[in-house]
């Protein structure tokens, strides 16, 4: 089969595509003949080396398609049934085996591209909205990326709940999609100075619970945006790690809360990722949540797919199509 791996970690050159054995499923587990594949911000910390895995890997973690073959023990799922999955290496191929308690079931009125595009950033924006932080309608959030494949269902997400939505962005033409998408306040975060921005809009208070994707550019600004006891959720960091810091400064900031949680540990087992893809479906039917495509690209053309995602030019989710 024909797949993208990595020998080296580094910039998005280190993405091979090549000639590789097609993977055999074991007696718990499924291959997929995948033909929409999610591009991520996780799959660019793999290229990287920041979560690293054993060299040479194929990168990727998230996918739909077409049950291609079953395990033994295999029974949740057969050959010929549309598929889709998160956080699974290996969805950079044309094949991928995954564990079968990991495989949704995609409903028929939900096409391979749509799948693809809600299953990672989808549960994520779910809980994050549902879990982490449960939010309701006396609620104030500041969301960074807001025009980001994760913030634009995130924002659907909060204002479905009846949230405040304070967003940022990089640019006016993401400013007006974020607007368009549900956000109550945009602001532009390289023309304005978005903590002062967040204390004007709530008259000095701040925010209940800041989302940051970004990482070590608004890590310390966000937790001056968030009132007495507020929630600083760390998801992601597009803009480097976030540097070391003295937890005092929690205390001395209104005893703030931090968290840095991930999608796997919010999905861990068949159960939790039916209840949450179940309310993204239905949600998808009814038309109360809607999925942005970016871009596409060919799975030979991950190296673009990267840039583009990497160069923060994406409003949306990016996909490889089989």
């Amino acid at each position: 089969m024909k797949a993208i791996r990595i020998h080296e970690f580094g910039n998005a050159d280190v993405l091979k595509y090549e000639d590789t054995e097609t993977p055999e499923p074991k007696e718990s587990e499924a291959r997929v003949k995948l033909e929409s594949i999610g591009v991520n911000f996780i799959d660019i910390y793999h290229r990287k080396g920041m979560y690293p895995n054993k060299l040479p890997f194929i990168p990727g973690m998230e996918g739909a398609g077409i049950v291609d073959k079953a395990g033994d023990k295999v029974s949740d799922v057969k050959k010929g049934e549309k598929v889709a999955y998160a956080m699974n290496i290996g969805s950079y191929a044309e094949y991928a085996v995954v564990p079968a308690w990991k495989l949704v079931k995609i409903p028929d009125y939900i096409d391979a591209k749509t799948a693809a595009a809600c299953m990672l950033q989808g549960m994520t924006a779910h809980y994050l909205t549902h879990s982490t932080f449960k939010l309701n309608n006396n609620h104030t959030i500041l969301l960074h990326a807001a025009a980001g494949g994760v913030g634009l269902l995130l924002t659907q997400m909060a204002k479905k709940l009846g949230a405040r939505v304070i967003g940022t962005v990089g640019n006016k033409v993401k400013a007006k999609l974020a607007k368009d998408n549900g956000v109550d306040d945009i602001m532009i975060y390289t023309k304005e100075d978005f903590e002062e921005k967040v204390k004007e809009i709530t008259n000095g208070k701040g925010v209940d619970v800041a989302y940051d994707s970004v990482g070590k550019a608004t890590f310390l600004k966000s937790l001056n945006c968030l009132k007495r006891r507020g929630l600083l959720v760390s998801f992601g960091q597009s803009s480097g790690a976030i540097p070391e810091f003295n937890t005092r400064i929690l205390s001395e900031r209104g005893s703030l809360y931090l968290t840095r949680p991930t999608l796997a540990d919010y999905a861990p087992n068949k159960e939790e990722i039916a209840e949450r893809t179940k309310d993204i479906f239905s949600w998808i039917k009814n038309k109360e949540l809607k999925t942005r495509i970016h871009k596409e690209f060919k799975l030979s053309e991950a190296k673009k797919a990267h840039e583009e995602l990497e160069g923060r030019k994406s409003a949306g989710k990016i996909l490889m199509i089989l």
